[in-house]
């Protein structure tokens, strides 16, 4: 099982520096580079502080100049934002400017807020039917002239310039319903999850998903599936109470825009009252500091041991839920040198 970490800028308030959130993010990225992390994420979301996102391409090239070896990803591209000749040439851009190391993640989209700004109120869920028609326009522009007559794009014949560096760029698509794990596994694509604060049986419904259709698909070589949470390492059993509260204060304004509940000024989101949701008790200090990847580094390790024997290929360290910075280095850290040795200590050993 290897690690990838999911950062991004952001604001839980305007007294925070933006100077200070982006060099805090290109930080946490060298720490996860240098402590042998496989993939650093970047989302992509407009006019939220909480998720300053929107231009991944250029936030992971500025990661690329200043890391060595960690390979870097969109978590997600929102595919309704973006024409395919475009996203072909700046992906392709961005490979090949940081030597063959983008991982390509697509998705629909998760606010309707987002839509109505950013397509002119075009329904969230047709991004599902778009990512699908976008896949195999990437796929042909990438491989020279290629034309597209479709539903959602249409255009004369063109390439994308530049090319990738990589011969063949890994797709990952965030997928949750059965219908979503078919198609991607269907098509090649790497699967990433997300069980939000739900417990360790939602990890479980969805590997079970992904499994059933790599069963369905026989002749694709078998893709790779990711799962996140929530993470923080602490020294002191009881310090479990800061990241809880981090991500009830930060779940407060991610409702509010899921479910449109309240206002957003200046970019931040209302925090709503969690009570108030049919599903709060997704929302327990208690259920939070169980389900979510939280503890002392051996508690941590405890719980990974369960992703790492159900045969996850990559777990996501999400360090991106209003933890204080100070608080997100300090975890990185301890994750970095007490954690995942563990794992890769049974890495070696298997390979000897």
């Amino acid at each position: 099982m290897k690690f990838s970490i999911a950062i991004n800028m952001e604001r839980m308030h305007p007294g925070l520096d933006m100077k200070e959130v982006a060099r805090h993010t290109l930080e946490m990225v060298q720490m996860a580079d240098k402590g042998g992390f496989e993939i650093a994420w970047a989302a992509e979301h407009h006019a939220i502080e909480m998720t300053i996102a929107p231009g991944p391409f250029q936030l992971l090239a500025w990661w690329a100049a200043h890391t060595s070896k960690i390979r870097l990803g969109t978590a997600v591209v929102v595919v309704p934002y973006w024409h395919p000749i475009k996203l072909a040439g700046e992906a392709a851009m961005f490979d090949l400017l940081s030597g063959g190391r983008l991982e390509l993640g697509l998705g629909k989209g998760a606010y309707q807020r987002e839509f109505d700004r950013m397509v002119n109120g075009l329904p969230q869920n047709i991004g599902v039917p778009m990512m699908k028609e976008i896949l195999p326009i990437l796929q042909g522009l990438w491989a020279g002239d290629f034309e597209h007559h479709g539903e959602y794009w249409d255009f004369p014949k063109a390439t994308s310039c530049p090319k990738p560096l990589q011969k063949n760029v890994p797709f990952w698509v965030a997928a949750r319903d059965p219908g979503s794990y078919d198609w991607s596994v269907a098509n090649g694509c790497n699967v990433m999850s997300w069980a939000l604060s739900r417990p360790f049986s939602e990890v479980e419904t969805y590997k079970q998903r992904f499994e059933d259709a790599c069963a369905k698909a026989p002749n694709v070589k078998r893709p790779r599936f990711a799962t996140m949470r929530y993470t923080a390492v602490y020294d002191k059993p009881n310090d479990w109470e800061v990241p809880v509260k981090a991500v009830q204060r930060q779940s407060a304004q991610f409702e509010n825009l899921f479910k449109e509940l309240g206002e957003v000024t200046n970019g931040f989101p209302e925090e709503i009252d969690l009570s108030m949701l049919t599903n709060r008790a997704e929302y327990d200090a208690e259920m939070l500091r169980t389900n979510l990847m939280f503890g002392t580094p051996d508690e941590v390790i405890a719980k990974l041991k369960a992703y790492e024997a159900l045969d996850i290929d990559n777990f996501i360290y999400c360090a991106s839920y209003g933890l204080p910075m100070e608080e997100q280095r300090k975890s990185l850290k301890l994750f970095c040198d007490e954690v995942a040795p563990e794992f890769a200590q049974k890495k070696r050993a298997a390979a000897e």
